[in-house]
């Protein structure tokens, strides 16, 4: 009975220590590589700007940080997730509201770059739309589909060129 009980306290012990380092345990386990990047969309569509505008809170300047929080929010908030493959615009996927990670890295860095853009910030950063390979303790998990590729979000700070 002590030996179950012993059991079950480290058991217990094992998993809240993994639960308060889970980032930590998290960024030294899983890593990305950039190995290339996809073209950036320009937000253009109408209901795409309307909906970032309505999405600011009045707020006059912000502020890189939230920049890249509100841009966050709001793909998050318009998107719902599939493993499908469908459009990657996100002056498309505003009315669809379906896309995968390539398609949510595409709205997520368009809606960035508009809002740094608004701001005058778009001359100092710019989101860049990256293809990117996961790898979990090391190794790549796109050995085992290697056609899909999970696009990181990179922001470069310094003038850009396009």
């Amino acid at each position: 009975m002590r030996s179950i009980k012993r059991i079950f306290l480290t058991i217990i012990i094992l998993i809240a220590i993994g639960f308060l380092f889970r980032g930590w345990l998290y960024r030294h386990i899983v890593t990305y590589k950039s190995v290339g990047l996809r073209n950036n969309y320009t937000a253009t569509n109408n209901q795409l700007t309307y909906y970032i505008d309505a999405s600011i809170d009045k707020q006059n300047e912000l502020k890189i940080e939230q920049i890249i929080k509100l841009s966050l929010s709001i793909t998050s908030r318009q998107l719902n997730y599939t493993v499908n493959k469908n459009n990657t615009d996100p002056n498309k996927l505003i009315n669809s509201k379906r896309a995968h990670c390539v398609g949510y890295a595409s709205f997520f860095s368009a809606t960035c770059n508009y809002l740094l853009k608004k701001h005058a910030l778009d001359d100092l950063w710019t989101a860049r739309h990256h293809v990117g390979q996961l790898y979990f303790l090391g190794t790549n998990v796109h050995m085992i589909n290697p056609d899909e590729s999970m696009p990181p979000f990179r922001l470069k700070r310094g003038h850009h060129s396009g």
